[in-house]
Parts: C-alpha cells; structure tokens; sequence
C-alpha cells in the first residue's frame, strides 16, 4: 500500500498542469471558508493560525532537512524572509482585510490580473520573455475572469472605481506576484523543506501583527467553526496548495504557472454553486471555456 501511495505521489509530481489545477480549486476553497469566518475568528488571527497549524505539522518532518540545507540558505536568507512575509503573511492580510471594504466583483477582476504581474516580473528580475502565444492566453484566461467577475457583463468593468479595498487587493496581488518571480532563485534545497522554513517565517512575522490588531481593533475568539475553518486553510490552501505551486514553478517557470491563478476565480464561482447554493449562469460556462483556452495557449508558448 505504501509503495502505490508513493507511486501515486510521484506520478502526480510529475503533473505540472494537474497540480497547479488542485492549486486553484484549494486557494478557490479558500474563499468560501473565509465566508465562513466572518463572525467566527478575526482576519489577522486567522492568518496567524493557519501557519501556526502549518509550522506545527511540517517542522517535525522537515525541519531537519531545513536545518541540513543551512549553508544554501543563509546566503539568501535575506529574500528568504521578504519572499515569506510578502507572498504568505503580506498576501492572506491585505486580502483578508481587503474582503471587508470592497465588492467581490473588483476583488475578482483584480486577483485575475495576478498572471500578468509574474510576466512583468519575470521580465524586469530575469529578462524572461513572453512570447506572443502566451500573451494571448493571459489575456483570454483574464476575459474569462472579467466575464464571471461582471457577472456576464464585461462593458460594466468601466463603471467599476477603486477603493480602499481594491488598493489592497492589488497589493496583494503585487506582493504573490513578486514571492512567485523570486521563486526562480530560491536556496537548492527540497521543495517541501523550503516550503516549511518560508511557514515558519511567515508564522513568526504574523505575530506581531495578531498583537496589533489585538491592540487596534480587537480579536474575535474563534469559535468551533473558526477553528474548522482555520485547520481547512492551513491543510488546503496554505499547505498542500503551496507544495504543489512550488512543484509547478519547478516544473513550468514562473511565467506559466502563473496563469493557473486565472482559475481562481472560476472555481470560486462553481464552489458557491455547489456549497452555497448559489445559481449557475450562463456567463460561468463561458468564463470556464475561455481560462480553460487561454491556459491550453499559454501551456504551448514559450519564453517562460
């Protein structure tokens, strides 16, 4: 039995598409178990637990590799810590806090510019290029995301004005962007090695900030449900959806992996469905149809 997980395992490592599609139904999850939250566990802890939960699982597993690969990191501890507290801690908290001034129609359009931010990055930090293949599939897999965000609608997104909220969201997306780019020059050490020193980093740089917003705006003590809701993202999104993106940026560079993000939003919209009840339009087939096409392009461009 061990022998045929470990045969699943492998095989499934070697599935860059495959793994960067369970990336986006895990970080899509993560939406409805922040819906879930509200009222259950404030924002700021929530993003504290879920490394906490992490850090507490992987350490003992890992952490002696991380400490045997001591001398490629230190070099490099540096963008070590800046690529955790910008793409783990930085990312959950604006996006967190994001969620409670502005529409999910702006958050969706935004988040779904994410792919586009790793090309430009990708460019700026290592002179990758973007051939004319992959643009076009970044751009057709971001009309999809524009189609579900606007609810079929697209002529609506130039009613749409950014708020507080939407800065925020942007922000975020700037700081995944960049954690994603700066993936290419991490330490040479194992994947989930690494994956468990940028958890514990970004578990130890949240804290501060649960003590500010104990002293700012208060913290709400979880509940049964914001624990249910905590151990989800620490087990989905954050762990088992971070190793996979890792492997997929291995696999594929920053550039492609990137625009799996564009799936997001999609599988948020088709988990509502399912969870929430919410109706199916029409426009979400369309939406689907068009990041399933633009990600069939991009899979085949070059200059990654």
């Amino acid at each position: 039995m061990l022998a045929a997980l470990k045969y699943l395992g492998d095989g499934l490592y070697r599935w860059p598409s495959l793994l960067l599609t369970l990336t986006a139904v895990f970080w899509a999850g993560n939406t409805i178990a922040g819906r879930l939250a509200v009222g259950h566990i404030s924002p700021l802890m929530l993003v504290s637990i879920r490394w906490v939960l992490v850090v507490s699982a992987l350490w003992p597993i890992y952490g002696g590799q991380v400490l045997a690969h001591w001398s490629e990191i230190r070099p490099k501890l540096v963008s070590v810590l800046l690529m955790a507290a910008a793409g783990f801690t930085g990312f959950n908290v604006l996006y967190y806090l994001a969620a409670h001034t502005t529409t999910a129609v702006n958050m969706g359009i935004l988040q779904g510019g994410m792919p586009i931010f790793v090309l430009a990055g990708a460019f700026l930090w290592h002179g990758s290029r973007a051939s004319r293949v992959q643009v076009t599939g970044v751009l057709i897999t971001l009309a999809g995301v524009v189609v579900v965000a606007t609810r079929g609608a697209p002529l609506a997104i130039l009613e749409i004005g950014l708020n507080g909220g939407d800065v925020l969201v942007l922000a975020a997306c700037v700081l995944y962007a960049s954690y994603t780019v700066a993936l290419h020059d991490r330490p040479s050490m194992p994947g989930a090695a690494f994956f468990t020193l940028l958890a514990l980093i970004a578990a130890a740089t949240s804290l501060p900030l649960v003590a500010f917003e104990a002293a700012t705006r208060g913290l709400e003590t979880p509940s049964l449900q914001g624990f249910i809701v905590a151990a989800y993202v620490a087990i989905f999104p954050s762990c088992l959806a971070q190793l996979f993106f890792l492997r997929g940026v291995d696999l594929l560079g920053p550039g492609r992996a990137g625009v799996f993000v564009n799936l997001v939003p999609i599988f948020s919209a088709i988990l509502a469905v399912t969870l929430l009840g919410e109706p199916f339009a029409a426009f979400h087939a369309v939406a689907l149809l068009l990041v399933i096409g633009g990600i069939w392009l991009a899979e085949r461009g070059r200059g990654t």
